[in-house]
C-alpha cells in the first residue's frame, strides 16, 4: 500500500502573540515550589493549594492589559507544562470563544 502524502495542512494559528490567556481561567492546584507569591495562593474546600482567581474567574497573576502572566519566572508547574496550541489548549480555546 502507498502512503498519500498530505499536502497543505492547516497550520495552528495559536501562538504565545496571539493567546487569549483561555487557560487562565482553569483552577490550577499547587504541587511543587515554585515560588508563587502568596498574594496569588488560596486554599480550595478540600484544603489543597491553588492559584487564586478573581471574582471574574481569571486568575490573579494575569496582567489583564498585556494577558500575560505577571509572575511567569514563579508560575506553578501546571501552567509551565500547558503547552500553547496542544490538545488542551485548542479545546479551552474553543469552549470559551
Amino acid at each position: 500500500m502507498t502512503p498519500i502524502e498530505a499536502k497543505n495542512l492547516p497550520v495552528s494559528e495559536v501562538a504565545c502573540s496571539n493567546c487569549q490567556a483561555c487557560c487562565c481561567r482553569l483552577e490550577v492546584v499547587i504541587l511543587t515550589d515554585t515560588g508563587v507569591p502568596e498574594r496569588h495562593l488560596s486554599v480550595d474546600e478540600w484544603g489543597r493549594e491553588t492559584m487564586r482567581r478573581l471574582d471574574d474567574g481569571w486568575c490573579s497573576a494575569l496582567d489583564r492589559d498585556t494577558l500575560m502572566c505577571s509572575i511567569y519566572e514563579n508560575r506553578p508547574l501546571i501552567c509551565r507544562e500547558f503547552e500553547v496550541a496542544s490538545d488542551e489548549c485548542l479545546a479551552e480555546r474553543a469552549a470559551s470563544m
